[in-house]
C-alpha cells in the first residue's frame, strides 16, 4: 500500500501542471528541471515521449497529497473549490486502496470464466479496464459521492451483480420500443397499470424524493455493471444506462441523466448512420433509440443495443487493451500486438476523418470506442462506437455533403453546445478525443509494458493519419501531423477547481488549457513557453 499514494500525487501535480492551474507554468525553472512550490521545490524530469506535456513530476521522490493540496491552497483563488479538489483526490485514493485489496479475488474468479462466455457486450472485458488508470485524468478511479461498501457492491471493479428497482413515473417521455426483458406492473409488485422506469439501487432515496413517483415494492432484473458504472449489462446484446448519484472526472461530472441528452445521442446516431450508408467503413453502432425521461435528472433511462455481429466475437474497449489479463500478460496480447494495433489505428482514423468531412466530432474516447474481434479468418477487426450525446457538428457543412434530412438534422438537438461553425473547435475535439485519447495513449501504454515500442507506436500513428487524410486534407493534417503544437484540456481546474462563469467554458469536457509539444514530430521543442507542460 505504501506505493499508492505517491504516484497518485505526482499524476494529481502532473494534470495541475500541465493545465496552469495558478499560473504554475511561471514556477518552472527549465534549468533545473524544478516547480518551484510554497514550501516546497519539486523535481521534474523531460517527458520521454513529450505526451500532453513538456515535463512530468519525478515521481521517485517523496511526494504526498498533503504536499499538492498545501501547494494548492496557497495558490488557489478564494473562489476556487479546494476543497471538493481535496475530497476528490482522497475518493481516489480510497478507491485505489480498495481495489488492490479486491483484485486477487476479482482476477480469480475472472480467470474461472471459460473463453466462450467472454465474448459479446458483457462485462468480462469491462470488468478489466476498470483496474486502469484514466490517460489522463489523474483521480479517474474515484467516485465522489458514494462510500466504499456502495462501491464494493456496484463498482465494475468487484464484478458484481445485483437486481435493479423500479419505479412508476406519470407523465414520462418515451422513445423506441422496450426490449422482452422489461417488467410487467405485476413482476414488481404493482396491482395497477403504470409506466415503469428502472432505477439503480444508488438512486432510490432520490427518486423517493420525486413528486409523484413510486418505487415499485420488488427488485427485478438481475443486471452487471459495465466501466461508466451508471451502464449496465441487463441481456447478452442489451445494456442500460441509468442515472447515478456521483460524479466522476471532476466534481460538475454529474453521472445523472439530462434528458436532452437522449433524444441528442438518438439523433446523432440517425446522422452517424446516415454517413455509414455513402462510406464503407469498418464500424459498427450501438441502437440507442430506445429511451425514457422525465423532468428531473434523476428520472431516465436508456436501452442500448449491439449488433447481432458482436454476440460471438470480443468486444473489447480500447480502455481494456491495456489491462491485465486473469491468466498473466495484458489483454492485447491475446492477438499480434503490432498488427492489431496497426489495424485499429486504420479503422479508428478512418472512421474519424470522414466524420471530420462531414462536420463531425465525436467524443468518443476511449470507453466508448471498442474493437470487435472475432477469429482470423473474420478479416480485419471492427470498432464499435456507442454514447454519442457529446458530439460537435457543423449543420452547414454536414448539410453541404448529405444534404437535409428531418429525421436527422443537427440543427434539431437540445444542447446548443453540440452545434458550432468553427473548424477550430471541430479539430481540437477530433485531437483531445481521437489522437490523444484513443491512438497515443495506448501507444504509450504499450511501450511503458514493453509491448511496443514508442518509435513503432508513433510510426503507425502517422502513417495511418497521414493515409486517412490523405492529400486534400491541408487544415486537419495542419492541426495535427504539421502542428507546432497540441491541444489538451484542462479537465481538473474546468471539472471541479474553478467554475464555468470564470473559465468561459460553455461545456466543461471541452475547456481547453496550455497546448503541449506535438509528439508526432520528430524534434518537439521542450522549451518553448507555450509548451513548457
Amino acid at each position: 500500500m505504501t506505493g499508492i499514494e505517491g504516484p497518485l500525487a505526482a499524476r494529481v501535480l502532473d494534470a495541475l501542471l500541465r493545465e496552469d492551474y495558478a499560473g504554475l507554468h511561471r514556477r518552472v525553472d527549465p534549468e533545473t528541471h524544478t516547480l518551484r512550490l510554497p514550501g516546497r521545490a519539486v523535481g521534474l524530469v523531460r517527458a520521454d515521449p513529450p505526451f500532453l506535456s513538456a515535463f512530468v513530476v519525478d515521481a521517485a521522490q517523496d511526494l504526498r497529497l498533503r504536499d499538492v493540496f498545501a501547494a494548492v491552497r496557497a495558490l488557489a483563488d478564494p473562489r476556487d473549490d479546494v476543497t471538493a479538489f481535496e475530497r476528490e483526490c482522497r475518493d481516489a485514493l480510497a478507491a485505489i486502496r480498495l481495489h488492490e485489496d479486491a483484485r486477487p479475488a476479482v482476477y480469480r474468479r475472472l480467470a474461472r470464466i471459460p473463453d466462450e462466455l467472454r465474448t459479446g457486450p458483457g462485462t468480462f472485458y469491462e470488468t478489466l479496464a476498470a483496474y486502469n488508470d484514466h490517460p489522463v485524468y489523474p483521480t479517474g478511479k474515484g467516485r465522489t459521492g458514494l462510500r466504499t461498501a456502495d462501491l464494493s457492491r456496484y463498482a465494475p471493479e468487484f464484478n458484481p451483480s445485483f437486481a435493479l428497482y423500479w419505479a412508476a413515473v406519470p407523465g414520462a417521455t418515451l422513445a423506441g420500443d422496450r426490449p422482452s426483458w422489461w417488467p410487467t406492473p405485476a413482476d414488481v409488485g404493482f396491482e395497477t397499470a403504470a409506466e415503469l422506469f428502472p432505477v439503480h439501487p444508488l438512486a432510490v432515496p432520490q427518486v423517493r424524493r420525486e413528486p409523484g413517483v413510486t418505487v415499485a415494492p420488488d427488485r427485478y432484473l438481475q443486471v452487471a455493471p459495465t466501466l461508466s458504472m451508471r451502464t449496465v449489462a441487463a441481456a447478452p446484446l442489451d445494456h442500460l444506462k441509468m442515472p447515478l448519484p456521483t460524479s466522476t472526472l471532476g466534481l460538475r461530472n454529474r453521472r445523472t441523466i439530462v434528458p436532452g441528452t437522449l433524444p441528442d445521442g438518438a439523433l446523432v446516431e440517425r446522422i452517424l448512420r446516415r454517413v455509414l450508408a455513402r462510406e464503407e467503413l469498418p464500424v459498427l453502432l450501438a441502437d440507442e433509440q430506445t429511451y425514457g425521461h422525465a423532468v428531473s435528472p434523476h428520472l431516465g433511462y436508456l436501452v442500448r443495443r449491439f449488433p447481432a455481429e458482436t454476440a460471438r466475437a470480443h468486444v473489447v474497449p480500447v480502455a481494456a487493451l491495456l489491462a491485465d489479463a486473469p491468466g498473466g500478460g495484458h489483454v492485447i496480447e491475446r492477438w499480434d500486438v503490432a498488427s492489431l494495433f496497426d489495424a485499429y489505428l486504420s479503422a479508428l482514423f478512418a472512421w474519424n476523418v470522414t466524420l471530420f468531412r462531414y462536420g463531425i466530432a465525436l467524443e468518443a474516447h476511449q470507453q466508448n470506442v471498442a474493437l470487435v474481434l472475432g477469429d482470423p479468418d473474420d478479416g480485419p477487426p471492427r470498432i464499435l462506437v456507442k454514447d454519442n450525446d457529446g458530439a460537435l457538428i457543423d449543420p452547414d457543412v454536414l448539410h453541404g455533403r448529405l444534404g437535409v434530412d428531418p429525421a436527422a438534422d443537427p440543427r434539431d438537438l437540445v444542447d446548443r453546445r453540440m452545434r458550432t461553425r468553427d473548424p477550430e473547435a471541430l479539430a481540437r475535439v477530433f485531437t483531445t478525443i481521437t489522437l490523444h485519447l484513443c491512438a497515443a495513449a495506448p501507444a504509450l501504454g504499450l511501450a511503458e509494458r514493453g509491448l511496443l515500442p514508442w518509435r513503432a507506436g508513433r510510426a503507425l500513428i502517422r502513417d495511418r493519419l497521414d493515409a486517412a487524410l490523405g492529400p486534400d486534407e491541408a487544415f486537419l493534417r495542419s492541426r495535427t501531423l504539421d502542428a507546432a503544437a497540441l491541444p489538451g484540456k484542462a479537465m481538473v481546474t474546468a471539472g471541479t477547481l474553478v467554475d464555468k462563469a470564470r473559465t468561459g467554458a460553455a461545456d466543461i469536457n471541452k475547456h481547453y488549457g496550455p497546448p503541449g509539444p506535438n509528439y508526432l514530430r520528430d524534434e518537439p521543442n521542450y522549451l518553448r513557453d507555450d509548451t513548457c507542460c
